[in-house]
């Protein structure tokens, strides 16, 4: 008589080996990611429909106008305060930083300012100018703290520079 054997058959293990090598390499990859992906929101004042008030007229504004040549701080009582010409090609943020620093130490109660970028301006020099006119950095006792400048910003339109100003500034017409 003839015995049959029975094979012993096993199921054979997962292995997943892989897929925790896989998790290893991910799981930091993603969380590194998270970091890099800040996004941070400026909060703007834009220009409302209604008729200003007079009380609102009469009070100081203190303007920022972004040209393609210069910046202009002016206010709407005594008209320009300085203008930046380009340095280099650029716009001169450190100036424009020391004037604002002197504006605030004059009026240290006004937190307003309008920023008002001509067509050609580009984003990223909007956003500068937003940037040191908002805050500048300080020290104070050792520790290098933001010190606030004026933080609630507005934005208008940059006026039309007349053929006349525009003689005057560069002999161009």
């Amino acid at each position: 008589m003839r015995r049959k054997h029975r094979r012993l058959q096993s199921e054979p293990d997962l292995d997943i080996t892989p897929f925790m090598n896989l998790m290893i390499v991910l799981v930091p990859v993603l969380l590194l990611n998270m970091v890099f992906a800040h996004t941070s929101v400026l909060e703007l004042n834009f220009p409302t429909g209604e008729s200003l008030a007079s009380e609102q007229v009469e009070e100081l504004q203190i303007q920022v106008v972004i040209h393609a040549d210069s910046l202009v701080v002016a206010d709407n009582q005594g008209g320009v305060i300085k203008s930046i010409d380009q340095k280099g090609g650029e716009h001169d943020f450190a100036v424009l930083k020391d004037v604002m620093k002197e504006l605030k130490s004059r009026i240290p109660e006004k937190k307003d300012v309008i920023i008002m970028p001509s067509r050609e301006t580009s984003y990223q020099v909007l956003v500068s100018v937003m940037d040191t006119v908002r805050s500048y950095d300080a020290v104070v006792a050792g520790n290098l703290v933001e010190a606030e400048l004026f933080p609630e910003i507005s934005l208008g339109d940059a006026p039309v520079e007349s053929t006349e100003d525009a003689e005057r500034a560069g002999g161009q017409s």
